[in-house]
Protein backbone atom coordinates (compact mmCIF):
# COMPACT_ATOMS: atom_id res chain seq x y z
CA UNK A 1 0.00 0.00 0.00
CA UNK A 2 1.19 3.48 -0.55
CA UNK A 3 2.29 4.61 2.76
CA UNK A 4 0.85 8.19 1.67
CA UNK A 5 -2.94 6.82 2.28
CA UNK A 6 -4.65 8.63 5.22
CA UNK A 7 -7.62 6.71 6.71
CA UNK A 8 -8.77 9.39 8.35
CA UNK A 9 -10.65 12.70 6.70
CA UNK A 10 -9.12 16.35 7.06
CA UNK A 11 -11.42 17.12 9.80
CA UNK A 12 -10.35 15.07 11.52
CA UNK A 13 -9.47 15.62 15.67
CA UNK A 14 -6.15 16.89 16.26
CA UNK A 15 -5.27 13.72 18.55
CA UNK A 16 -6.52 11.76 15.59
CA UNK A 17 -4.50 13.39 13.17
CA UNK A 18 -1.20 12.67 15.53
CA UNK A 19 -1.86 8.67 15.79
CA UNK A 20 -2.65 8.95 11.77
CA UNK A 21 0.59 10.31 10.93
CA UNK A 22 2.46 8.17 13.51
CA UNK A 23 0.54 4.90 12.68
CA UNK A 24 1.52 5.49 9.10
CA UNK A 25 5.32 5.67 9.44
CA UNK A 26 5.50 2.49 11.42
CA UNK A 27 2.89 0.03 8.73
CA UNK A 28 4.52 -1.53 6.59
CA UNK A 29 4.16 0.46 2.82
CA UNK A 30 2.90 -1.27 -0.04
CA UNK A 31 3.45 0.85 -2.92
CA UNK A 32 6.04 1.18 -6.15
CA UNK A 33 9.54 1.83 -4.68
CA UNK A 34 9.47 5.06 -6.64
CA UNK A 35 6.47 6.27 -4.58
CA UNK A 36 7.69 8.56 -2.01
CA UNK A 37 6.73 7.35 1.64
CA UNK A 38 5.00 10.10 3.24
CA UNK A 39 3.29 12.57 0.48
CA UNK A 40 -0.07 12.94 2.87
CA UNK A 41 -0.49 15.99 0.60
CA UNK A 42 -1.23 14.32 -2.75
CA UNK A 43 -4.08 12.03 -0.57
CA UNK A 44 -7.91 12.84 -1.69
CA UNK A 45 -9.58 14.04 1.50
CA UNK A 46 -12.64 12.89 0.22
CA UNK A 47 -12.27 9.39 0.17
CA UNK A 48 -10.30 6.58 2.10
CA UNK A 49 -8.83 4.77 -0.77
CA UNK A 50 -7.21 7.62 -3.26
CA UNK A 51 -6.76 6.97 -7.14
CA UNK A 52 -3.21 5.33 -7.76
CA UNK A 53 -0.60 8.02 -7.66
CA UNK A 54 1.05 5.97 -10.74
CA UNK A 55 0.49 3.82 -13.23
CA UNK A 56 2.78 1.13 -11.82
CA UNK A 57 1.98 1.24 -8.21
CA UNK A 58 1.67 -1.81 -6.55
CA UNK A 59 -1.03 -1.65 -3.16
CA UNK A 60 -3.64 -3.82 -1.62
CA UNK A 61 -6.55 -1.91 0.35
CA UNK A 62 -9.63 -2.30 1.11
CA UNK A 63 -12.86 -1.52 3.28
CA UNK A 64 -14.84 -3.88 5.65
CA UNK A 65 -17.76 -2.69 7.80
CA UNK A 66 -18.12 -4.56 10.90
CA UNK A 67 -16.92 -5.13 14.92
CA UNK A 68 -13.55 -5.15 15.88
CA UNK A 69 -13.71 -8.05 18.81
CA UNK A 70 -9.51 -7.68 20.71
CA UNK A 71 -9.23 -11.35 22.34
CA UNK A 72 -8.79 -11.75 25.85
CA UNK A 73 -5.05 -12.61 25.28
CA UNK A 74 -3.77 -9.63 23.16
CA UNK A 75 -5.71 -6.24 22.28
CA UNK A 76 -4.05 -6.00 18.73
CA UNK A 77 -5.12 -9.37 17.65
CA UNK A 78 -8.89 -10.41 17.27
CA UNK A 79 -11.57 -11.24 14.44
CA UNK A 80 -13.71 -8.64 12.37
CA UNK A 81 -17.33 -9.13 13.27
CA UNK A 82 -18.49 -7.84 9.60
CA UNK A 83 -21.92 -6.62 8.75
CA UNK A 84 -23.03 -10.04 7.12
CA UNK A 85 -22.26 -11.97 10.18
CA UNK A 86 -18.57 -13.15 9.08
CA UNK A 87 -15.94 -13.63 11.33
CA UNK A 88 -12.69 -12.49 9.98
CA UNK A 89 -9.17 -12.90 11.77
CA UNK A 90 -7.96 -9.63 11.97
CA UNK A 91 -4.93 -7.31 13.69
CA UNK A 92 -4.03 -3.56 14.83
CA UNK A 93 -1.29 -2.06 13.05
CA UNK A 94 0.95 0.85 14.27
CA UNK A 95 -0.85 3.20 16.46
CA UNK A 96 -4.22 2.63 15.14
CA UNK A 97 -4.20 0.52 18.28
CA UNK A 98 -4.38 3.66 20.64
CA UNK A 99 -7.40 5.28 18.29
CA UNK A 100 -9.45 2.30 18.65
CA UNK A 101 -8.84 1.87 22.49
CA UNK A 102 -9.51 5.46 23.37
CA UNK A 103 -11.91 6.81 20.58
CA UNK A 104 -13.88 4.20 19.19
CA UNK A 105 -17.02 2.57 20.56
CA UNK A 106 -16.60 -1.20 20.05
CA UNK A 107 -19.70 -2.31 20.61
CA UNK A 108 -21.11 -0.11 17.33
CA UNK A 109 -20.33 -1.00 13.66
CA UNK A 110 -17.34 1.07 11.76
CA UNK A 111 -16.02 1.30 8.48
CA UNK A 112 -12.48 -0.13 8.88
CA UNK A 113 -9.61 0.59 6.56
CA UNK A 114 -7.85 -2.47 5.76
CA UNK A 115 -4.74 -4.44 3.99
CA UNK A 116 -5.79 -7.96 2.82
CA UNK A 117 -3.61 -10.89 3.24
CA UNK A 118 -4.30 -14.40 2.31
CA UNK A 119 -3.66 -17.46 4.66
CA UNK A 120 -1.16 -19.26 3.02
CA UNK A 121 -2.90 -22.79 3.89
CA UNK A 122 -6.24 -22.56 3.81
CA UNK A 123 -6.39 -19.56 1.31
CA UNK A 124 -8.78 -17.45 3.47
CA UNK A 125 -8.56 -13.66 3.94
CA UNK A 126 -7.13 -11.86 6.52
CA UNK A 127 -7.44 -8.11 7.49
CA UNK A 128 -4.58 -6.21 9.07
CA UNK A 129 -6.36 -2.67 10.19
CA UNK A 130 -4.75 0.65 9.35
CA UNK A 131 -7.66 3.39 9.89
CA UNK A 132 -11.17 4.12 9.93
CA UNK A 133 -13.45 5.48 7.80
CA UNK A 134 -15.99 8.05 9.64
CA UNK A 135 -15.56 11.63 8.69
CA UNK A 136 -18.75 12.86 10.12
CA UNK A 137 -18.09 11.79 13.67
CA UNK A 138 -14.70 12.91 13.79
CA UNK A 139 -15.48 16.47 12.41
CA UNK A 140 -18.28 16.92 15.46
CA UNK A 141 -15.51 15.27 17.86
CA UNK A 142 -12.60 18.25 16.27
CA UNK A 143 -15.29 20.99 17.14
CA UNK A 144 -14.95 20.31 20.32
CA UNK A 145 -11.57 19.48 21.12
CA UNK A 146 -10.77 22.93 19.15
CA UNK A 147 -12.19 24.94 21.77
CA UNK A 148 -9.68 23.54 24.32
CA UNK A 149 -6.86 22.61 22.68
CA UNK A 150 -3.72 25.82 21.97
CA UNK A 151 -3.09 26.39 18.85
CA UNK A 152 -0.37 23.72 18.12
CA UNK A 153 -2.73 21.17 18.79
CA UNK A 154 -5.10 22.46 16.68
CA UNK A 155 -3.01 22.63 14.07
CA UNK A 156 -4.51 21.02 11.35
CA UNK A 157 -3.19 17.55 9.41
CA UNK A 158 -2.48 19.28 6.24
CA UNK A 159 0.11 22.20 8.32
CA UNK A 160 1.40 19.05 9.93
CA UNK A 161 2.44 17.63 6.54
CA UNK A 162 3.81 20.59 5.18
CA UNK A 163 5.95 21.33 8.29
CA UNK A 164 7.67 17.97 7.92
CA UNK A 165 7.38 17.48 3.87
CA UNK A 166 7.86 21.05 2.45
CA UNK A 167 7.83 19.50 -0.93
CA UNK A 168 4.72 17.18 -1.16
CA UNK A 169 2.93 17.74 -4.75
CA UNK A 170 -1.01 19.36 -3.91
CA UNK A 171 -3.71 17.56 -3.47
CA UNK A 172 -5.33 15.42 -6.12
CA UNK A 173 -9.36 15.45 -7.13
CA UNK A 174 -11.10 12.92 -7.99
CA UNK A 175 -14.59 11.69 -9.14
CA UNK A 176 -14.74 8.02 -7.76
CA UNK A 177 -16.43 7.83 -4.65
CA UNK A 178 -14.66 4.72 -2.86
CA UNK A 179 -16.44 4.64 0.05
CA UNK A 180 -18.20 1.25 -0.62
CA UNK A 181 -18.69 -2.09 2.28
CA UNK A 182 -16.41 -4.64 0.94
CA UNK A 183 -14.62 -3.17 -1.97
CA UNK A 184 -11.18 -3.85 -2.48
CA UNK A 185 -8.19 -2.15 -4.81
CA UNK A 186 -5.43 -5.10 -5.47
CA UNK A 187 -2.64 -3.88 -7.77
CA UNK A 188 0.41 -5.79 -9.13
CA UNK A 189 1.66 -9.01 -11.03
CA UNK A 190 -0.18 -12.12 -12.09
CA UNK A 191 1.92 -15.09 -11.01
CA UNK A 192 -0.68 -17.72 -11.64
CA UNK A 193 -3.52 -18.36 -12.97
CA UNK A 194 -6.10 -21.19 -12.64
CA UNK A 195 -8.90 -21.35 -15.66
CA UNK A 196 -11.02 -23.89 -14.68
CA UNK A 197 -11.06 -22.86 -10.99
CA UNK A 198 -11.34 -19.49 -11.67
CA UNK A 199 -8.71 -18.03 -9.63
CA UNK A 200 -5.48 -16.12 -9.70
CA UNK A 201 -2.84 -15.08 -7.53
CA UNK A 202 -0.98 -12.02 -7.77
CA UNK A 203 1.88 -10.66 -6.13
CA UNK A 204 2.78 -7.10 -4.51
CA UNK A 205 5.82 -5.55 -3.85
CA UNK A 206 6.06 -3.49 -0.55
CA UNK A 207 8.00 -0.25 -1.13
CA UNK A 208 11.14 -0.57 1.90
CA UNK A 209 11.24 1.42 4.72
CA UNK A 210 14.56 2.30 4.08
CA UNK A 211 16.45 3.34 0.62
CA UNK A 212 19.18 0.35 1.89
CA UNK A 213 16.38 -2.37 2.60
CA UNK A 214 15.20 -4.92 0.04
CA UNK A 215 11.78 -4.46 -1.33
CA UNK A 216 9.46 -7.30 0.60
CA UNK A 217 6.55 -8.76 -1.49
CA UNK A 218 3.37 -11.04 -0.65
CA UNK A 219 0.71 -12.88 -2.69
CA UNK A 220 -2.69 -12.24 -2.63
CA UNK A 221 -5.59 -14.93 -3.93
CA UNK A 222 -8.67 -13.71 -5.91
CA UNK A 223 -11.01 -15.47 -7.29
CA UNK A 224 -12.38 -14.78 -11.06
CA UNK A 225 -11.70 -14.89 -14.61
CA UNK A 226 -9.07 -12.84 -16.42
CA UNK A 227 -10.59 -13.72 -19.81
CA UNK A 228 -6.89 -13.67 -21.02
CA UNK A 229 -3.31 -15.23 -20.41
CA UNK A 230 -2.16 -13.16 -17.47
CA UNK A 231 0.81 -14.17 -16.14
CA UNK A 232 3.68 -12.00 -15.65
CA UNK A 233 1.56 -8.67 -16.50
CA UNK A 234 0.62 -6.20 -14.16
CA UNK A 235 -2.84 -5.83 -13.67
CA UNK A 236 -5.54 -3.17 -11.99
CA UNK A 237 -7.65 -5.03 -9.86
CA UNK A 238 -11.29 -4.09 -8.09
CA UNK A 239 -12.90 -6.67 -5.97
CA UNK A 240 -15.69 -7.49 -3.35
CA UNK A 241 -15.62 -9.25 -0.65
CA UNK A 242 -17.88 -12.35 -0.17
CA UNK A 243 -17.70 -13.71 3.10
CA UNK A 244 -13.70 -14.88 3.45
CA UNK A 245 -12.67 -14.57 -0.36
CA UNK A 246 -12.04 -11.82 -2.82
CA UNK A 247 -14.11 -11.85 -5.98
CA UNK A 248 -12.76 -9.80 -9.31
CA UNK A 249 -15.90 -7.24 -10.20
CA UNK A 250 -13.16 -5.45 -12.86
CA UNK A 251 -9.85 -6.05 -14.37
CA UNK A 252 -7.69 -3.36 -16.59
CA UNK A 253 -4.32 -4.78 -18.16
CA UNK A 254 -1.69 -2.24 -17.42
CA UNK A 255 1.82 -3.80 -18.91
CA UNK A 256 3.78 -6.55 -19.78
CA UNK A 257 6.39 -7.17 -17.13
CA UNK A 258 10.23 -7.90 -18.65
CA UNK A 259 11.11 -11.54 -17.98
CA UNK A 260 13.34 -12.41 -15.14
CA UNK A 261 16.73 -13.75 -15.63
CA UNK A 262 17.65 -17.23 -15.33
CA UNK A 263 19.68 -17.65 -11.77
CA UNK A 264 23.01 -19.41 -12.50
CA UNK A 265 24.01 -21.82 -10.39
CA UNK A 266 27.49 -21.60 -8.41
CA UNK A 267 30.06 -22.85 -5.88
CA UNK A 268 32.13 -26.05 -7.26
CA UNK A 269 30.58 -28.64 -9.97
CA UNK A 270 28.90 -31.59 -8.10
CA UNK A 271 30.32 -35.06 -8.03
CA UNK A 272 29.55 -37.12 -10.90
CA UNK A 273 28.62 -34.05 -13.46
CA UNK A 274 31.00 -32.12 -15.52
CA UNK A 275 33.91 -31.84 -15.83
CA UNK A 276 34.12 -34.99 -15.45
CA UNK A 277 37.47 -36.23 -13.24
CA UNK A 278 40.96 -36.60 -15.08
CA UNK A 279 41.98 -40.53 -15.86
CA UNK A 280 45.49 -41.58 -15.44
CA UNK A 281 47.27 -41.16 -18.81
CA UNK A 282 49.66 -44.15 -17.71
CA UNK A 283 46.84 -46.47 -17.46
CA UNK A 284 45.82 -47.90 -20.73
CA UNK A 285 42.16 -47.55 -21.39
CA UNK A 286 40.57 -50.78 -23.10
CA UNK A 287 39.69 -51.41 -26.34
CA UNK A 288 35.89 -52.47 -26.81
CA UNK A 289 35.43 -54.17 -29.88
CA UNK A 290 33.93 -52.67 -33.16
CA UNK A 291 30.86 -54.95 -34.80
CA UNK A 292 32.90 -55.21 -37.49
CA UNK A 293 35.77 -57.15 -36.83
CA UNK A 294 34.91 -60.80 -37.35
CA UNK A 295 34.86 -63.30 -34.76
CA UNK A 296 37.63 -65.86 -34.39
CA UNK A 297 37.14 -69.66 -34.75
CA UNK A 298 37.26 -71.76 -31.72
CA UNK A 299 40.39 -74.10 -31.28
CA UNK A 300 39.15 -77.66 -31.53
CA UNK A 301 40.32 -79.98 -29.12
CA UNK A 302 43.01 -82.79 -30.18
CA UNK A 303 41.08 -85.37 -28.62
CA UNK A 304 37.92 -84.77 -30.47
CA UNK A 305 40.07 -85.88 -33.64
CA UNK A 306 39.17 -89.54 -35.04
CA UNK A 307 42.21 -91.75 -34.97
CA UNK A 308 43.04 -92.99 -38.56
CA UNK A 309 42.12 -97.13 -38.82
CA UNK A 310 44.65 -99.11 -39.94
CA UNK A 311 42.87 -101.98 -41.96
CA UNK A 312 44.85 -105.52 -42.83
CA UNK A 313 46.40 -105.74 -46.10
CA UNK A 314 44.73 -109.12 -48.26
CA UNK A 315 46.95 -111.45 -48.35
CA UNK A 316 48.77 -112.69 -51.75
Amino acid sequence: MNSSVNPFSESSNAAFERVTISSQASTEAESSPNAPETTLESVNRQQPIPPPSEPMQYRAIGLVRGKYVPSSEQFTKGVLLTSDGVEIETVLLGRIMSLVRNHLDLSQDHLWVVYPRTQPKEGTLHLQVVGVWEPDKLAKQQNTRDQRSDGEQGKSLQEVTRSSDPAAPEEMTSTAPFVEDGYFSVRGEIIYQSVPDEHFIVKIKQAPRKDSDKPKYFKLKLNGDLKSKAVGQFWDLHAKRQEKDLVLTQANAIAILPAKPKLKRGGPPRKGGYPFPKRNSETPRPVRKTLDSKPTARPIPKSSVPKPIKRPKPPN
